[in-house]
């Protein structure tokens, strides 16, 4: 049972790191692009490498050993690209035009933790125009609460796999949970960034735009909850929680959500923000990092 506790821990501290993005926009002087580029990055590089080294590895043993080589190996990669499918079906279900994982300019942040900043204009913004003297109204931009609300929404439920992801590696193995929850957390870093800044601008209020950031995070420890308490109830028996073969497929499961959210928000989101070798310099290193972690803990 202490077991559980830890991964929920580490889950929930992960989704908290929306949290600390949002905390980076209203109070730091000035947002550091770079290091939301190579650190978003360097999240990327984590997961792809524990994913396909470590992790898919990890489902295929499992499943292995319950139902022989041969299936074992059809099983697990069918729970891999099951749970690119599932990740894949969330982004569909999700409006597009409310991506979460937009980034915002300078120009766009500088307003929340400077209140003497000019406030942007989101159109010319969006149109690669100049805003200086431009200035927005409080309140009466519906646009962009709905935009704010439609992102924590988005993120939210992105957040539900990837809670899993984390709480799964942590149960099962405490020491790849720690590095699986540390490369989450990094990357909700942005994400709570794409919370704050429309809410904040319909709204005028940093408290707000603050804990709707924290709940779109919060989403993580709770799919993981849930997720555990599904898997107790239909698959649960008094030896073990979850079955060597369930535990199996669900690994596999993870490896495909990571290498999806790799690939298609972590990347694509450190080099929005990023200038030059930024993104790939990441992640090298967060697959360096990982892979000297692996050895240590052999």
């Amino acid at each position: 049972m202490s077991n559980v506790w830890f991964a929920l821990g580490l889950t929930t501290l992960a989704g908290l790191a929306t949290g600390i993005g949002s905390a980076i926009a209203f109070f730091a002087k000035r947002t550091n692009f770079r290091f939301l580029s190579i650190s978003t990055g360097f999240s990327a590089g984590v997961m792809l490498y524990v994913s396909f080294v470590e992790i898919f590895f990890k489902g295929q043993d499992a499943l292995a050993e319950a139902y022989g080589d041969y299936w074992g190996s059809w099983i697990n990669v069918a729970s891999f690209f099951g749970g690119i499918g599932l990740i894949g079906l969330i982004d569909l279900l999700i409006p597009a035009a409310e991506n979460p994982h937009e980034s915002h300019s300078e120009e766009e942040t500088a307003p929340l933790h400077d209140a003497s900043a000019p406030w942007p204009d989101f159109d010319a913004v969006a149109a690669g125009q100049k805003t200086a003297d431009t200035h927005v109204h409080v309140g009466h931009n519906h646009k962009l609460m709905r935009m704010g609300m439609f992102t924590a929404l988005a993120i939210g439920i992105h957040n539900f796999p990837e809670g899993l992801a984390t709480f799964i590696a942590a149960l099962k193995d405490p020491e790849l949970g720690v590095a699986i929850a540390i490369a989450i957390a990094l990357h909700n870093i942005p994400e709570g960034i794409s919370v704050s800044v429309p809410i904040f601008y319909a709204t005028g209020k940093r408290g707000k735009a603050f804990c709707y950031s924290l709940l779109s995070g919060l989403a993580e420890p709770v799919g993981a909850g849930i997720a555990y308490l599904v898997l107790l109830l239909m698959v649960g028996d008094g030896d073990s929680p979850i079955p060597a073969n369930i535990m199996g497929i669900l690994f596999g499961g993870v490896a495909g959500i990571m290498v999806y959210i790799s690939l298609d928000e972590l990347l694509p989101t450190s080099r929005a923000y990023g200038k030059g070798h930024d993104s790939i310099l990441g992640l090298v290193a967060g697959m360096l990092v990982m892979a000297l972690s692996l050895l240590m803990m052999k």
